[in-house]
């Protein structure tokens, strides 16, 4: 697995919009301020000819000006680390234009994005061997204070926090909007993880290398030519491999069709246990199935550790997680911790 290097004082910070730009509010807004944080920090700025596109189709260009940003950006030696201005919809119809020789032979530095972003971040560790971050796009990072997990982020890249303990609290409804662009997550949930398949004492210690990302758009990939997941999980198979996973768009029932084809394709081979994040269609129960049945119905007889209602993915906060590395995952009680190597 390679790693990139950390983002160093004085560095370089590259914007791309593989995905949706900061064209509109109140993205815009906080794009601009997010560039005014990261400037008063130290850093140089490089924007990307996508960041205030706007005449994509789900995504800010077309796939072929969306794919050819990647390429470039990617491959250049003028930023040190990219961050994604954004997700979107149809970031998968940009890979028919992504160069992942190219990216593969490129000296690696660290891509951060999620929701969308999974298309990039999941086959840059799967198809190139590279990690990559499932974390906070761009508009996140001009936010008026930063939450934790945006520091946490911002740290992450950096090298300087590599463990993640997750955060108390959770939003429901964001209070974000044209008028407020800059306003903070509106945490007003306690979080309170689920745990499946605990040892005698109730606790849950694993170790694997992550892989993951919104299962809207893994479940797209799946079979396809990009899916190279086979190959990859059996490379790795003596460190065996935890899940992340999270929704977007899935109801109950799409969720657990996603779980039952990833399962039948063999993506779960050699798992260690999962890690599920808070559906964005939270709390929602078809014919008595709910969000948790959903997941479990389909992996619940591997007995492995499961860990449900994580802060991962669109429900904010989210933690980052570094796609490729191996993860120590500790969970007692309400206290969870993960943490991150890079080998």
């Amino acid at each position: 697995m390679r790693y990139p290097e950390f983002l160093k004082d004085g560095g370089t910070v590259g914007f791309i919009a593989p995905s949706y730009g900061c064209n509109m509010e109140p993205y815009k807004s906080a794009f601009a301020n997010a560039q005014k944080k990261l400037r008063s920090f130290g850093y140089s700025l490089l924007l990307g000819p996508n960041c205030y596109a706007g005449c994509g189709i789900g995504i800010s260009n077309t796939p072929k000006a969306c794919g050819e940003e990647i390429n470039e950006w990617y491959s250049s030696d003028k930023v040190d680390v990219l961050i994604s201005c954004g997700g979107g919809e149809l970031m998968c119809e940009d890979l028919n234009y992504v160069d992942f020789d190219l990216l593969r032979d490129s000296k690696p530095k660290w891509f951060m994005g999620y929701s969308d972003n999974t298309n990039l971040v999941f086959l840059l560790t799967t198809l190139c061997d590279t990690a990559a971050v499932y974390g906070p796009c761009a508009a996140a990072f001009g936010m008026e204070p930063w939450h934790r997990s945006i520091e946490d982020a911002y740290r992450l890249l950096r090298g300087e926090k590599l463990t993640e303990t997750g955060y108390d609290s959770y939003e429901t409804e964001s209070l974000k909007d044209e008028e407020h662009p800059l306003i903070p997550y509106n945490v007003t949930e306690p979080r309170v993880l689920k745990s499946y398949n605990t040892d005698e004492n109730g606790e849950i210690h694993m170790s694997g290398r992550l892989v993951g990302g919104c299962m809207d758009c893994l479940v797209n990939l799946l079979g396809t030519k990009f899916d190279r997941v086979d190959e990859w999980t059996e490379r790795y198979r003596e460190d065996g491999i935890i899940w992340y996973l999270e929704s977007c768009d899935l109801n109950v029932m799409a969720i657990r069709r996603a779980m039952w084809q990833m399962e039948n394709a063999g993506w779960f081979k050699y798992v260690k246990g999962f890690i599920i994040g808070r559906p964005a269609v939270h709390g929602q129960v078809m014919f008595g199935l709910d969000q948790y049945d959903a997941v479990m119905g389909i992996i619940g007889n591997m007995n492995v550790p499961v860990i449900m209602d994580a802060d991962i993915g669109h429900v904010a906060p989210m933690i980052p997680i570094i796609c490729g590395s191996i993860g120590k995952v500790d969970l007692k009680g309400q206290d969870f911790s993960l943490k991150m190597v890079c080998k």
